[in-house]
């Protein structure tokens, strides 16, 4: 099949990668090639992306630059320490680059469904993540915008691992991702918008060499609620169709799981409609949970068969997420 892959985030860079095996692939970036860069904190489970690559031709371990040891939540005035096992930040935007090495990427074109369609694709896949440029507008979407600094420390990083500050009604959290050589990651995704303001207070408190600036929305709604996955011959994959975890923001190890089931099902669109909404129906009840919170409606005791739903959910799958899953921890932050 001929085949084109429209947005080179972690969706399309795989994609373009797995199908170029055997069919003809052209991927397609809106940003010019010197201006490709890879958005988010970099954060990942080592464990779940070593078996998710495996297929790629690269040694994801290549690429890591931070193990972690420790989670640091901060509630209130207490700082509750999660063990990691495999939470790693990764050289995001290398790995992108690579996996697309040698293959056929048009950088700097906004690409057009009827353009497309006209240069004889049979198979268009949008990528586009937050944007879904070639598919329907989702009913009733919903974003958390985020704000994010790179941040490079001469004395030394401002604290020694991860950190997480959840905010009241669970609207958000501002992060620290620790990279590599005194550099790291802050930034904050808030639904009352405040993003900004709690990134440039936390710098303010640790200053650093500020040395880039990435502000953009997440899609927060889950597959469930993110229909159409296709029309006609577009189907989407990843953020474009809703694979984040509402609760984390993660996005990248769903989104390489979503593409996963995509290449497992094509060119049968309904029956990986089928499977992604079986695969992330999780994800609708990490959404009703946040969309409860964030609307001041969520109740520990109303709602404790929800929480213990998606416990029990993440508990079975600690190295897909790279920490211990303790209820308690759970509650704790939850609660905020």
């Amino acid at each position: 099949m001929k085949i084109a892959v429209v947005g080179t985030g972690v969706s399309g860079s795989y994609l373009v990668n797995r199908l170029s095996e055997s069919h003809e692939v052209v991927g397609f970036e809106r940003r010019p090639k010197d201006k490709f860069f890879a958005v988010c904190a970099w954060g990942t489970s080592k464990y779940e992306m070593r078996k998710l690559t495996a297929g790629t031709g690269l040694d994801f371990d290549k690429y890591i630059l931070w193990e972690g040891k420790t989670m640091h939540v901060e509630i209130g005035d207490e700082m509750l320490d999660i063990p990691l096992d495999g939470l790693v930040t990764f050289n995001k935007h290398q790995f992108e680059v690579d996996l697309m090495k040698g293959r056929d990427v048009r950088y700097g074109v906004r690409a057009n469904k009827e353009e497309l369609l006209n240069e004889g694709f049979d198979m268009i896949i949008d990528a586009t993540g937050n944007h879904r440029e070639l598919l329907p507008k989702i009913k009733n979407d919903a974003f958390i915008p985020c704000y994010e600094t790179k941040m490079k420390y001469k004395g030394g990083p401002p604290i020694d691992d991860f950190y997480v500050k959840p905010f009241a009604r669970d609207t958000g959290y501002l992060w620290y991702f620790p990279l590599e050589k005194g550099h790291g990651y802050v930034g904050a995704g808030d639904f009352d918008k405040k993003q900004v303001d709690y990134v440039d207070d936390y710098n303010a408190a640790h200053p650093g060499e500020v040395e880039k600036r990435i502000g953009r929305p997440i899609r927060f709604l889950s597959p469930g609620y993110c229909e159409p996955f296709y029309e006609g011959n577009v189907v989407g994959v990843g953020e474009a169709i809703g694979t984040v975890f509402p609760i984390l923001g993660e996005g990248i190890i769903p989104s390489i799981q979503c593409c996963n089931i995509l290449l497992e099902t094509m060119p049968d669109f309904k029956k990986y409609r089928a499977k992604v909404l079986k695969h992330f129906e999780i994800f609708d009840e990490c959404y009703k949970l946040v969309d409860l919170k964030i609307k001041g409606k969520f109740s520990m005791t109303r709602n404790a068969a929800l929480m213990w739903k998606i416990y029990r959910y993440m508990k079975k799958r600690e190295d897909r997420f790279g920490m211990a899953i303790r209820a308690n921890d759970l509650r704790q932050i939850i609660s905020v």
